[in-house]
């Protein structure tokens, strides 16, 4: 039942988008991360080899239509400003972009802060999501390509999106660049960008495929990003925040047990963090609210990231080091079957609420059912 919900929820989406039939492409950067590891999941789970071409035929939409320029910027070609066959060969050289509906906020322009939700730009972490989909991409098809576009676009966002200390501790990443990435449009920090991009890249770093050049640009990165992540705390009632704690979690675990990466005293914090900020959630009651009053997207985040535990725990079986903690987010892992139970549930997806977000929900529930592809490393 719920493999056939997922595959009908992907369906639905490539037809809707553009990536089948005939309908103009509409693409949106953190969605189709999401749709990407989920086709690759639907690929493993049912032994369909069009879905692997679907996440490949994704891939290369989302590089031609968010490498480059807007229709309606009188800028063209390529975000990255190289030539048109450079640009095909390297297309996350200049980032992505979000893919909002209205163009980016221009020079000079002051920010409305409301506005600025529906104006293009860059999101660091968007784009680190994005490095997850092409690592998860390289990993299912083993075609070197998309692992070296990861890499690539992890050099660029970690140094366009740095901002240089103002006092005696880090830099810091700002929250939205511009989409050539020249000027911050909000300089604000965003909570967990400096840990997504310090997992995302010790991640790469640690793929024995990856080629030595790109390990050693890759490790002042990493070195930097940590010392960022020392001044941060994690702690969040968010759903969507803690499933992405949850989601760093277990990609820290799988780098530990089975890259050995030596990564147990972040993963220790990032747990830590996971345990205080589900025991906030719970205090919340938000999920006995009606569907109207309900972001499935944002509960879909969580209901991703506890699908991981059982990754955790898995692991933990090999080690005894983390054993308390490992009881308490057991205790939470139904908290992800009430979720997808209420979102499944066709009479709670006609509200505007859900077709405010259809896209995204639909994406997010299809992963929540099928999480094979986007729990890996």
């Amino acid at each position: 039942m719920s493999q056939d919900l997922a595959r009908s929820l992907m369906d639905e989406f490539a037809e809707a988008t553009g990536l089948t039939g005939g309908a103009a492409p509409r693409r949106y950067l953190w969605t189709d991360a999401f749709a990407v590891c989920t086709f690759l999941g639907l690929a493993r789970r049912t032994g369909e080899e069009r879905y692997r071409h679907l996440a490949r035929a994704l891939v290369d939409q989302v590089h031609q239509v968010l490498g480059r320029h807007r229709d309606d910027d009188p800028r063209t070609g390529w975000i990255s400003g190289l030539a048109e066959a450079e640009g095909e060969k390297h297309p996350t050289r200049g980032g992505l972009r979000i893919g909002k509906p209205r163009n980016e906020r221009p020079i000079g322009q002051p920010q409305d802060p409301r506005l600025e939700w529906e104006q293009d730009g860059q999101y660091f972490h968007y784009l680190t999501k994005w490095m997850h989909a092409l690592g998860r991409m390289a990993r299912e098809t083993g075609e070197p390509r998309y692992r070296q576009w990861a890499a690539e676009l992890a050099l660029v966002a970690c140094r366009k999106f740095r901002q240089p200390a103002t006092g005696s501790g880090p830099g810091h990443l700002v929250w939205k660049m511009s989409i050539d990435l020249s000027r911050p449009l909000v300089s604000s920090t965003g909570q967990h960008d400096a840990l997504d991009g310090l997992i995302t890249c010790l991640a790469l770093e640690s793929d024995p495929a990856v080629e030595p050049a790109d390990k050693a640009l890759l490790s002042p990165v990493i070195r930097d990003l940590a010392g960022m992540c020392g001044h941060t705390q994690w702690g969040t009632n968010d759903p969507l925040g803690i499933g992405g704690l949850l989601d760093g979690a277990t990609r820290l675990a799988q780098l530990d047990f089975r890259r050995g990466h030596g990564v147990g005293d972040l993963l220790s914090q990032v747990l830590q963090a996971c345990l205080h900020s589900l025991h906030a959630f719970g205090r919340s009651q938000t999920l006995h609210y009606p569907a109207t009053h309900r972001l499935a997207f944002r509960e879909l985040g969580l209901a991703i990231g506890l699908q991981g535990v059982r990754i955790i725990t898995t692991l933990w079986k090999r080690s005894d080091v983390w054993g308390d903690s490992l009881a308490k987010l057991e205790h939470y892992i139904p908290v992800a079957r009430a979720i997808e139970s209420f979102w499944s549930d066709p009479a709670h997806r006609v509200g505007q609420t859900w077709k405010d977000h259809a896209d995204i929900n639909a994406v997010m529930l299809a992963t929540s059912l099928a999480p094979e592809g986007y729990l890996g490393i």
